[in-house]
């Protein structure tokens, strides 16, 4: 079965409102665009916010799960189940939950379990202790390095470290968040890249917050920002 295609973008729902995200979400559909639900949300509407999202576009449930590996798979489970297509994990979970994982998306096909490597906001001052004295970069390689060694093959990292990736996993899937239009805010964002470059350097999709929620016309430039993604320029 060939996977579903991908959004180019997730719109990151950020926001403390569900009305205002599905009244957002309302306003981009019909464009391809993906959107992703975080804790903000998630822990206050659940299943039901999912749902309503996916009228509008396939849903990434981005709450970053790191247990013991059957707990992992219960709430990746129910992620799916609620309707979304994505659910992410972080990629510090080790080989057992990894494996532990595999089956769901046999069980669910056409849905990805994407592993965080390392947050778009650290730099290498602000790493947690185990990681300090680690390149950013190295930690991000040898993390995917060490899922993919277990057959997971779709990832999210900042646009600074898919390129190195993309070599690594040539049939990766890369989710990149961090991107900005040229000159916007970084807001808490420290490692950032413009659409284009984050296509150049291989991102597969791209999760994009404040520059679009805290627009003046949101479907403009989610639009623009696509369109920028989509041919390089």
């Amino acid at each position: 079965m060939a996977m579903p295609k991908d959004p180019a973008i997730f719109v990151a729902l950020d926001v403390d409102d569900p009305k205002r995200a599905e009244a957002l979400a309302e306003k981009l559909s019909g464009h391809g665009f993906g959107f992703k639900l975080g804790p903000r949300l998630m822990l206050r509407e659940g299943a039901g916010l999912v749902r309503s999202i996916a009228r509008h576009g396939d849903v990434f449930v981005d709450c970053k799960h790191l247990d013991i590996p059957t707990t992992m798979v219960a709430a990746v489970r129910a992620a799916f189940e609620s309707g979304a297509r994505y659910s992410t994990i972080h990629a510090s979970c080790g080989p057992k939950a990894i494996q532990a994982l595999k089956p769901l998306t046999q069980e669910f096909p056409g849905h990805r379990i994407l592993a965080v490597t390392v947050l778009t906001s650290f730099e290498p001052e602000t790493l947690p202790f185990a990681w300090k004295g680690t390149s950013i970069q190295d930690l991000v390689s040898g993390l995917a390095r060490e899922c993919a060694d277990q057959g997971h093959r779709a990832f999210v990292c900042s646009p600074h470290e898919v390129k190195s990736l993309k070599q690594m996993i040539p049939d990766g899937y890369f989710v990149t968040p961090g991107v900005r239009p040229a000159g916007g805010d970084k807001g808490d964002q420290v490692r950032i890249e413009t659409p284009a470059q984050a296509a150049l350097n291989g991102a597969s999709s791209l999760v994009v917050g404040r520059p679009i929620l805290e627009a003046t016309d949101p479907l403009a430039v989610a639009m623009q920002m696509q369109k920028e993604f989509l041919t390089g320029v």
